[in-house]
């Protein structure tokens, strides 16, 4: 992560011109922030040294009186209705700009500035809220995934079926053609690890419309389904309009946004990953993120070639030759065959650091990485074909060690101490503070915890403690890392919640609609020296159901002006005290309306 170093520390008792000093930053960040949110008039932003600078400067003495920042309204106009379904990074209008090899023009592109949108993307015709979970997991509304092609080319896989205004899922996949949950209860009579906790943590990668992933929920198994933007299918928009965790993925040229020696277990059914190519890369990225001790799950070929070689249009030589070719990258990469049924194979991440000195050997293959390699660095980071060894002092977050689910989920991870600041009894201290944050939110905001609410986003999480506080709740928390922050991720995966990097100058890798409630504490204040914040909420409002909430936590100085911003985005926002009723910081509850194009039959 991009750690920043030599902060200026501010220091309150140093007399008038340190306070003259401070309120100077203030008024400069504001300049920044008025200019460039909503004018995006020239680059003059005010470049601080560190996110936290900002911070400090809101953070103001007693006796030092900055008046808030004073926005005009402004009022955004609608996108075309070719843009509901909106995916800035991951656009297919713009992939013939990128290269084919190793499908790199699905991987994340995004526009250059003079081609960001300054509009509101608009629901489809028809479009209703959401059924609720968990009714949602078998059927959504056909309008708001208005999209049959999967339907008609996997009609005899049971993936879908379109009935009436609504489409089914039956839990049908190319290689569960009995359902998901009798295909999952064979991985349980495989896996024990399954039912008693060790596993918490998952990522399906080419993962359908996520039904192994609905499933695994009931199961106590938090997942997160991976698949690529595409023209057809919205297989991750499928996913969430169903109230399952997803995002917008592949493994390409770049590594996924995780840290490493997180997941407890990674899933491909048939997702037709071409896992020996390119020196193994795609699965020593696997590799990177699955936790020592942990589960690959590989059902589909070459897994039972002997039986199934005929109706995969090729000969049994080549289905022998493509098995034996994965288990020996397997093997050089510390992997061992834990056990094998039928179409589906199971390999384990070795827990022993010695396993790896063969990697180290000069005609090592794959080779290992040199140190220079950072295994958690995962925005925009290149993937190397070497083998990323676990480092030795992670010891306790092995799977073997680290504790089962719920108990994980309040101790101090091993990894906490690699954070600044971080140790036990600053996770103790977070874990309190967002437990009364949370129980204050409920009351101003009775939604939360009730089936009105299923996909969250924490916008700028540290040890996930906000989803921590939730964790009784029917719903699930992405928790989000900025790329520019201190790397808390891994505690938050070792806690048994899952998260992703992003950096807030970007659209995150979803689609339109797809999150019920978006939280975070702060964000502006620490983001507005580096990003334009009117994109920043012209996002928050692409990735927002109609009727959905957003609570935010921020400094008085910023409140009103991101209130006058909203109206123009037509949410009805309120300001509240915080649970201590302090006046440097506000809470914003916000609800976007469910509105449709002007030239729509639903108007």
């Amino acid at each position: 992560m991009k750690n920043k170093d030599g902060k200026p520390i501010y220091q309150p008792d140093k007399g008038p011109r340190v306070v003259s000093m401070a309120t100077m930053l203030i008024v400069l960040c504001g300049f920044s922030f008025y200019l460039g949110g909503i004018f995006s008039c020239e680059k003059n932003q005010f470049e601080a040294k560190d996110a936290n600078d900002v911070a400090r400067a809101v953070s103001v003495p007693k006796e030092s009186t900055v008046s808030p920042l004073q926005i005009k309204s402004v009022t955004f106009v609608e996108c075309s209705i070719e843009y509901q379904d909106y995916t800035p990074c991951t656009d297919p209008r713009r992939w013939k700009k990128y290269g084919l090899h190793r499908l790199t023009f699905m991987e994340r592109h995004c526009p250059p500035a003079f081609e960001r949108k300054e509009c509101l993307v608009p629901p489809p015709d028809g479009y209703k809220p959401p059924i609720k979970w968990p009714k949602s997991r078998d059927e959504c509304w056909y309008r708001n995934v208005p999209y049959d092609w999967i339907n008609k080319q996997k009609s005899n896989q049971n993936w879908l079926r379109k009935q009436g205004e609504k489409f089914f899922f039956p839990g049908g996949g190319t290689m569960f053609p009995k359902g998901v949950g009798h295909y999952v209860d064979i991985m349980q009579e495989m896996l024990p690890e399954l039912r008693d906790g060790t596993i918490r943590t998952a990522i399906d990668t080419g993962c359908g419309v996520a039904s192994w992933g609905g499933d695994l929920l009931d199961r106590g198994v938090l997942t997160v389904s991976l698949a690529p933007r595409d023209n057809h299918e919205a297989q991750v928009q499928f996913a969430l309009e169903r109230g399952i965790p997803a995002i917008l993925g592949i493994i390409s040229t770049q590594r996924l946004p995780f840290p490493s020696n997180s997941f407890d277990m990674a899933h491909c059914s048939r997702c037709l990953i071409p896992w020996t190519e390119f020196g193994g890369i795609y699965l020593l990225e696997i590799h990177r993120i699955l936790r020592p001790g942990g589960f690959w799950v590989l059902s589909g070929p070459p897994v039972n070639y002997e039986n199934r070689w005929r109706g995969w249009n090729t000969t049994i030589e080549e289905q022998r030759s493509d098995y034996e070719k994965l288990q020996d990258l397997l093997t050089s990469m510390c992997f061992k065959l834990h056990v094998k049924k039928d179409d589906i194979a199971v390999w384990r991440k070795s827990s022993d650091n010695s396993c790896y000195n063969s990697v180290s050997e000069p005609d090592a293959y794959p080779p290992k990485c040199d140190d220079s390699v950072e295994p958690d660095q995962a925005w925009y980071t290149p993937l190397r074909s070497c083998v990323i060894v676990p480092t030795p002092k992670i010891k306790k977050s092995v799977l073997e060690s680290i504790p089962k689910w719920p108990e994980r989920l309040h101790v101090a991870p091993e990894r906490i101490s690699s954070v600044p600041g971080g140790s036990v009894s600053a996770l103790k201290h977070d874990d309190s503070k967002w437990k009364v944050r949370v129980k204050h939110y409920k009351k101003l905001l009775p939604a939360i915890g009730t089936d009105d609410i299923r996909n969250v986003m924490d916008m700028n999480t540290v040890y996930g403690g906000f989803a921590a506080a939730l964790i009784g709740s029917p719903l699930w928390v992405m928790n989000v890392v900025s790329s520019y922050a201190p790397n808390t991720l891994p505690v938050v995966y070792d806690r048994g919640l899952i998260g992703a990097y992003h950096d807030w100058c970007e659209a995150f890798s979803t689609y339109p609609r797809t999150y019920d409630l978006l939280h975070f504490d702060g964000l502006f204040t620490a983001e507005s020296h580096r990003c334009d914040m009117k994109y920043l909420l012209l996002e928050m409002d692409r990735i927002l159901r109609p009727k959905g909430y957003v609570v935010m936590r921020e400094s008085a100085y910023f409140v009103d002006a991101v209130a006058s911003i909203a109206k123009g985005m037509r949410w009805s926002c309120r300001k509240e005290n915080t649970e201590y009723n302090v006046d440097k910081e506000k809470l914003l509850i916000c609800q976007k309306k469910l509105w449709y194009y002007s030239n729509s039959s639903s108007r």
